[in-house]
């Protein structure tokens, strides 16, 4: 059995969570919360959060203990960009783009 946890429009962009995505897939639940719990980058505490939040939900779904979970699939998705413009020299105006993503983890028994 399989539970979808999912977090829409964080404020990180899709290239930053794909790298801390990559390190997760495939582990086991709490190898991968270890791993995100050291990571580099600041964001891992953002998907740590959600994999904690998706094994929580297969253990109240009595899908078994969070010993015997495992990330089956965890992928990162480009969400709605916010769009803005700044002033530049000779009245002209450049884009800033502030990019978003949307994180879905799917976790579910380990087959022994």
């Amino acid at each position: 059995m399989e539970v979808k946890s999912v977090s829409k429009n964080t404020g990180v962009s899709p290239r930053k969570i794909k790298t801390l995505v990559d390190l997760v897939r495939g582990k086991p639940v709490d190898e991968a919360l270890t791993i995100l719990k050291f990571a580099a980058s600041p964001h891992g505490r953002i998907v740590a959060k959600l994999v904690a939040a998706a094994a929580a939900d297969a253990e109240v779904q009595q899908q078994g203990t969070r010993d015997n979970l495992k990330i089956l699939k965890i992928y990162a998705d480009e969400a709605p960009t916010l769009r803005r413009y700044k002033a530049r020299s000779r009245g002209r105006a450049s884009p800033i783009l502030r990019r978003s993503s949307h994180i879905t983890v799917i976790v579910g028994d380990q087959e022994v």
